[in-house]
């Protein structure tokens, strides 16, 4: 994704949180194919259900199939990391090492901002069930997803993740 778009993305999420509405005319974001133009939005559920694909690939404990999840140019603020990670390479060697608890995650709550055709955000609370070195332990934790559809496909443009303070 091209960093204008981000901009665009994250202008029209920001806009959508403080209920500000859309972009006007003269804001409008980088052109679009016109099939893209044209695409319905999504559902909320069809949103939703993205976490469940991102989740799967947590279980193949492959880090090149969960960064498949992301856009090429995403980044990723991360729970178990204080270093932003903003290419594949990156995101790639975040897995790794989180791959290496065995995470399995669980929505808690979830909220789903459908902003147009291409653009939705999903932001609520999860759960990770992690088995390091066989000890079970669980770690809570707020989430962000905000994804664009690239060529037909909805990928994964900003993560946040940060553990709950209590």
């Amino acid at each position: 994704m091209r960093s204008g778009g981000i901009a665009a993305l994250a202008l029209a999420a920001t806009m959508a949180v403080a209920g500000c509405g859309s972009a006007s005319a003269g804001d409008s974001p980088e052109p679009q194919s016109m099939a893209a133009a044209t695409a319905a939005p999504p559902s909320q559920q069809e949103i939703a259900a993205l976490f469940a694909d991102w989740n799967q690939a947590l279980v193949t404990l492959d880090p090149q199939r969960v960064a498949d999840q992301y856009a090429p140019e995403a980044v990723l603020l991360p729970t178990m990391s204080n270093q932003v990670r903003t290419n594949r390479a990156e995101i790639v060697d975040y897995f790794q090492h989180f791959l290496e608890g065995k995470p399995q995650g669980q929505i808690l709550q979830s909220h789903v901002e459908v902003l147009g055709p291409n653009a939705a955000i999903d932001s609520g609370t999860y759960r990770f069930a992690l088995n390091t070195n066989g000890t079970p332990s669980a770690i809570d934790a707020r989430y962000t997803f905000a994804y664009e559809r690239i060529n037909g496909k909805w990928l994964i443009v900003s993560h946040h993740s940060s553990a709950m303070p209590e």
